[in-house]
């Protein structure tokens, strides 16, 4: 599989146009399970076929129980320089519900160890979840804020289709999802983080200044990138592509120096949607003078248009010729851009 990574890198050499590569996610799957050794060598093919910048942001995914302190320590001895840490919650029943690996004690135990090595460290933290009561959460969110961590991801639970959780919520065995309790939760978290000097810079982000996560932000403000391996995607402002699943078929193909890719260009009303999508998530906004500019006076007319009744309701507003969510609407930004999009 490795070999076959670096392969795909070298078959795709040209598809970034030259651009300069800011920031490199090892992400999706359990990356931290690959030896210091692979993580060096598929940076060192990057660096081999694209131009870097100086001090690039080079993360990787990790769960805490995949984070001992030996291999803490082996990965700050190579170029990562950020890690995301899929923490969830720092409650052992929240964390038995959710199915996940790590225990409550291997959360703490992860990060008490990764910031001694690490200082750029993003955590994800889940809200929402049946029978967590708003203390809790509030603890929560105290326990992550006591490590010093930079940056907080957080999101409200979902339910999956076909998975544990969803057949115990249906035998009654465990409470529904409570969309009201989420939202109640949503803003207790950005009451506490705007407070204790984090900017909510994205949706589901937040970020000290000079900590937000150059990577995803990069698929906010719509640029380019490349996603290597099974199931990864890519985006060149014109296109997306997505590779095979299937390991096996990835493997196979790339062998026989093939690509396993599909891609679906972008039509004008395509890239508007998603412009609107991504960049109303944002403290950016979008920029009713782009949308003209990239799209047409028949876009920017209509965005006026159906905007009106959620200026009027104060969930959106209008700044610097910029279209942006409000506090009050942050939570149902998703509905809202979606009634925002161009219908053909």
């Amino acid at each position: 599989m490795i070999s076959c990574l670096v392969k795909e890198i070298e078959l795709r050499k040209e598809e970034l146009n030259n651009e300069i590569v800011e920031t490199i996610y090892f992400g999706g799957g359990t990356p931290s399970m690959l030896s210091t050794k692979e993580i060096s060598r598929l940076i060192d093919a990057i660096y081999e076929h694209h131009t870097i910048v100086v001090s690039p942001e080079i993360t990787l995914e990790a769960n805490p129980d995949d984070l001992s302190e030996e291999k803490i320590i082996e990965l700050s001895h190579t170029p990562i320089n950020r890690l995301s840490i899929g923490v969830q919650s720092f409650f052992e029943k929240d964390l038995t519900l959710m199915n996940r690996a790590h225990s409550a004690s291997e959360a703490h135990a992860s990060l008490e160890i990764a910031t001694r090595y690490f200082e750029n460290i993003s955590i994800d933290l889940i809200y929402g979840i049946p029978g967590l009561t708003h203390k809790e959460w509030q603890q929560n969110i105290q326990t992550a804020l006591s490590f010093n961590i930079p940056h907080i991801s957080s999101y409200a639970l979902t339910v999956e289709p076909k998975t544990a959780l969803e057949a115990l919520i249906k035998k009654g065995k465990i409470e529904k999802v409570d969309d009201d309790l989420a939202q109640e939760q949503f803003v207790i978290l950005r009451d506490a983080l705007e407070k204790a000097n984090f900017v909510h810079y994205e949706l589901s982000n937040f970020g000290k200044e000079s900590h937000f996560s150059k990577n995803n932000t990069a698929y906010w403000l719509g640029k380019s990138y490349l996603g290597i391996g099974p199931s990864a995607h890519s985006f060149d402002g014109r296109q997306r592509s997505w590779n095979v699943r299937n390991n096996t078929q990835y493997i196979k193909e790339i062998e026989l120096n093939l690509l396993p890719i599909e891609r679906e260009a972008l039509c004008v009303t395509d890239r508007y949607n998603e412009y609107v999508m991504t960049g109303l998530r944002t403290i950016w906004g979008v920029s009713l003078e782009k949308i003209k500019a990239n799209f047409g006076n028949k876009y920017l007319s209509h965005i006026n248009t159906e905007s009106e009744k959620y200026i009027q309701q104060k969930l959106l507003c209008i700044e610097d010729d910029t279209l942006k969510i409000t506090k009050e609407g942050a939570f149902l930004v998703d509905g809202i851009a979606a009634h925002l999009f161009f219908l053909n």
